[in-house]
């Protein structure tokens, strides 16, 4: 159950970014001037005739946003009973999605350029949650790998920390123009993470590996989304499509940096896990061990000690001994 509310939920976040990315892409972030309402209407009760233009992109991000809320309060209740890290990470993500919803909120109210540099900021790192989550909850999640290497759990931390990073210089692109700093954290993800993915393909892990191509493979989309996005706002080179094209290329590009941040965030998480599954293994292998030489121990003094009680018996003397002989 909780697993696939973790999938749906996630998923659902996935829309959410994708109109997030059409509300900034078109201009619409402040196409409805009021929040929570909407022109003085309830959220929920905004007439559907009125959804045009920039309304339908920045009332229908809400609206996933609501949809999001819900499934991820109803996750945190499905993880609760599952106690331990599970509980916390429920808990976590609840507080991370109030946390987004208020940022938009505030956004829309205060007109702070800042806000939504946090909300464009947030949004991959709550998405990366979730997946840690569904990995976390998944069957095959519980599995135990090889071990990895302490160097190697370090290399991968790292990269999702690189990743993160990159997308946080994107938002400042975006709402501050920062190109340097977006530009140097690209050639440091593209070069710095294929060396991970490398590392954890040799592994061997049964979900370290997979994930690791796939992560190479939305590098290379990245790449070509990323030069395409730069070449269509930096340059005068004509581009095909024209508007569309202006307008697929950067939400495309927020949408696999989110996949990219969720593949390294997942690989990081298995990385760990697979270490503490393989500590509890042993452990575990350990207890089975000690509890065997236990028995054997008892089972191997049980025949002495009754062999010495029949030694000591009057009966068990010789019979040469005995007064008729």
């Amino acid at each position: 159950m909780a697993h696939r509310l973790a999938l749906a939920t996630l998923v659902a976040t996935c829309a959410l970014i994708l109109f997030g990315g059409l509300v900034t892409n078109t201009g619409a972030a402040l196409a409805v001037p009021d929040w929570p309402s909407t022109f003085g209407h309830n959220m929920f009760l905004y007439p559907w005739s009125g959804m045009v233009g920039g309304i339908f992109y920045e009332h229908s991000h809400r609206l996933i946003g609501a949809l999001v809320g819900l499934l991820t309060l109803g996750l945190a209740a499905a993880l609760w009973p599952l106690g331990g890290r599970l509980r916390r990470l429920g808990l976590l993500a609840v507080i991370v999605v109030l946390a987004q919803g208020l940022l938009g909120g505030l956004r829309v109210v205060l007109l702070q350029d800042t806000l939504a540099i946090f909300h464009g900021s947030l949004a991959p790192a709550f998405f990366a949650l979730l997946a840690a989550i569904a990995l976390l909850t998944a069957p095959r999640g519980a599995v135990a790998g090889p071990p990895i290497a302490r160097e190697v759990r370090g290399l991968a931390l790292l990269a999702a920390g690189l990743v993160y990073a990159q997308i946080v210089f994107g938002a400042l692109l975006t709402h501050a123009g920062r190109i340097d700093l977006h530009l140097a954290g690209a050639v440091a993800v593209f070069v710095y993470v294929p060396i991970v993915t490398a590392r954890m393909r040799r592994t061997g892990d049964a979900i370290a590996v997979p994930v690791s191509r796939l992560l190479l493979v939305l590098l290379g989309i990245q790449l070509l989304l990323g030069v395409g996005s730069f070449l269509a706002r930096f340059s005068s080179l004509w581009i095909p499509g024209e508007q569309l094209t202006l307008l697929v290329l950067p939400v495309a590009h927020r949408l696999v940096a989110s996949l990219i941040l969720a593949a390294a965030v997942v690989i990081a998480v298995r990385a760990l896990t697979a270490a503490e599954q393989q500590a509890e293994q042993e452990k575990g292998s350990r207890r089975v061990t000690d509890r065997a030489l236990t028995i054997h121990d008892a089972v191997d003094r049980a025949p002495r000690s009754h062999a010495v009680s029949i030694s000591a018996h009057p009966r068990s003397e010789p019979a040469s001994r005995h007064p008729l002989q």
